[in-house]
């Protein structure tokens, strides 16, 4: 297998391995750099630090995969930095991506054996990121995977809805059912039904924008915890629904699943 430096040298990307970074993006308790670049604002995400974490030339950028899995999100020359303006404890660094290399971002996957908790490490001779996938096309956002294969954080859902992504409107603005939102902190539940024009996607849509939809529940719970805290929810679906099933047996299925997951006792409805 080619290595990761190599292969960029051989495209033409001018990287300086004498004062180089390697930034490992790994999900900072609120948000997941995968999440980030798929909404194209990877870039922007990495430049504001907590530390001086980029006191170098360049800094190559990789978002984790899982299981060592890497990709490669580009090679940025650091040109400077300065206090955070929104909070000056934490500071704003401005990059530049390296020419050339537009192509590649997205396509490359890597394998690197993480070795602690540093997310920012020094590049050093041998240190081993080796290709083991180059992509045809660039990745993005998974299509639609079937009613009962929906698991979404709501990063996802936030740019499958502002996207508008073609499968994921299809499928769920054309059907009504019982939806489940999970704060996957505490394990609680919230039991939605979905029974308007655009069906789920109307839905999910007010939670995406909002992160309550207007429930009583949920409003409260971000209002003591926080907004930050829609971070942890989990959307899925348990059941859809017939086009010509009533409200009235919408609300039924909703009943039966607040009953069968005890979510009036021990959840959020």
């Amino acid at each position: 297998m080619i290595g990761l430096l190599d292969f960029l040298k051989t495209a033409g990307i001018k990287v300086d391995t004498t004062d180089l970074k390697i930034h490992l993006a790994c999900w900072n308790g609120r948000e997941h750099p995968i999440d980030e670049y798929f909404s194209g604002r990877f870039e922007e995400w990495q430049s504001w630090q907590t530390k001086r974490n980029f006191q170098c030339k360049q800094v190559i950028s990789l978002i984790d995969r899982g299981q060592g899995e890497w990709l490669f999100a580009g090679v940025y020359q650091i040109l400077g930095y300065e206090p955070h303006p929104s909070n000056e404890k934490h500071i704003l660094y401005s990059t530049k991506a390296l020419p050339k290399q537009d192509k590649l971002i997205g396509r490359i996957a890597v394998y690197h054996k993480r070795r602690g908790r540093n997310s920012y490490i020094w590049f050093k001779e041998g240190v081993n990121l080796q290709i083991t996938e180059i992509r045809r096309d660039k990745l993005t956002i998974e299509d639609f995977p079937g009613y009962n294969s929906v698991v979404l954080s709501h990063s996802s859902l936030r740019i499958i809805t502002k996207q508008k992504i073609a499968s994921w409107h299809g499928a769920l603005a054309n059907i009504k059912g019982i939806y489940l939102i999970t704060d996957t902190t505490t394990g609680k539940h919230y039991i939605g039904k979905a029974s308007g024009r655009d069906g789920i996607w109307q839905r999910w849509g007010a939670y995406a924008d909002n992160g309550h939809g207007g429930n009583k529940e949920l409003r409260s719970l971000l209002k003591n915890k926080g907004k930050l805290h829609v971070t942890h929810f989990q959307y899925s679906i348990l059941e859809i629904a017939d086009t010509h099933a009533s409200d009235g047996d919408i609300l039924a299925r909703e009943a039966h699943w607040m009953k069968a997951l005890k979510s009036r006792e021990f959840g959020l409805n």
